[in-house]
């Protein structure tokens, strides 16, 4: 669908929701809603999009809507697809119905991971969105296990003590590909053209999907509000958030940079990171570099693609 077309569509997701300016989950949603073409159920974790979108009386959702527990969103939607499911066999609804579950990476990656891998194992038919901010931004910027390896976080100072966050992340990614589900992708809200062909094809699979996407927190990232989607746009770029799409068992790569940018030029444009350019923690930006490196070498083998 072309841009001018896309626009026209109606907004499912309004505005004057009390996100911070420079949100990233925002457009995120947007895009993702767009795609969807029919009546939508929407399931949301407790988290940013769900404070600050559903402030009583007030809701930005011009669909269904269920706020759940910060770990059982999947659980949640599992039933609610399981429940239309049966009430179609029943001939009580003859209408297709799309559901969409929401959560950050707080909520999938770690609290939510049991309830999401049993309703991805079970085969209910819905597509489960991770926006990814890489931390727990709603409760204080504390980490996850989405956060990138020296990223200062409220329980991982950087200090004297700790360079920041002393683990790479999770590859969830990979960890739900596992799961040998219809489709999974990886996204960023930078590339709305690449996140909403993802969503159209999650949508149209036959059983569930997954949806990993980027979106920046300018307060947990410490970036300027304007800056949002070069910033996202500079993880793709440098390859510490590649694009790539796992459908039926096959590994696509979806955008390969003519030249990466070093992951040291995407770190400098956020506050977290300012620390690890003292000379002291040289070392750690070489290292964190070199394992972007070997992580991106293995995603071009499983997509068959030369790394040259």
């Amino acid at each position: 669908m072309a841009l001018p077309d896309l626009a026209k569509k109606p907004q499912r997701f309004t505005g004057g929701h009390r996100a911070c300016a420079g949100c990233g989950f925002p457009i995120t949603i947007k895009i993702i809603l767009q795609a969807a073409e029919n009546p939508v159920v929407v399931g949301c974790a407790t988290g940013c999009m769900e404070v600050t979108s559903t402030i009583y009386p007030y809701t930005a959702w011009r669909c269904s809507f269920i706020h759940t527990a910060f770990e059982n969103v999947a659980a949640t939607m599992s039933g609610v697809e399981a429940a239309y499911r049966s009430l179609r066999r029943q001939g009580k609804i003859n209408q297709d119905i799309t559901f969409i579950a929401f959560g950050g990476d707080g909520g999938t990656y770690d609290i939510g991971l049991q309830s999401l891998s049993g309703a991805m194992e079970r085969g209910h038919k819905l597509v489960y969105v991770c926006y990814n901010n890489q931390g727990y931004m709603n409760t204080g910027i504390q980490r996850s296990s989405a956060t990138p390896r020296g990223a200062n976080t409220t329980t991982t100072p950087a200090g004297t003590q700790l360079p920041g966050k002393p683990q790479y992340p999770k590859n969830l990614t990979a960890i739900m590909a596992a799961h040998d589900i219809p489709y999974v992708a990886q996204a960023s809200m930078s590339h709305w053209n690449d996140l909403y062909r993802k969503a159209k094809k999650a949508f149209a699979a036959e059983g569930p999907a997954f949806l990993n996407v980027l979106s920046t927190c300018r307060l947990g990232w410490a970036t300027a509000p304007e800056d949002t989607v070069d910033v996202a746009e500079g993880a793709v770029q440098c390859n510490v958030w590649p694009l790539f799409e796992v459908e039926k068992g096959n590994w696509k790569l979806s955008f390969k940079p003519k030249k990466p940018l070093p992951v040291a030029d995407w770190m400098k444009q956020q506050g977290r990171f300012k620390h690890l350019f003292r000379s002291d923690n040289s070392q750690l930006l070489e290292t964190i570099q070199q394992q972007v490196d070997e992580d991106w070498q293995r995603l071009l083998e499983l997509c068959g693609v030369n790394g040259e």
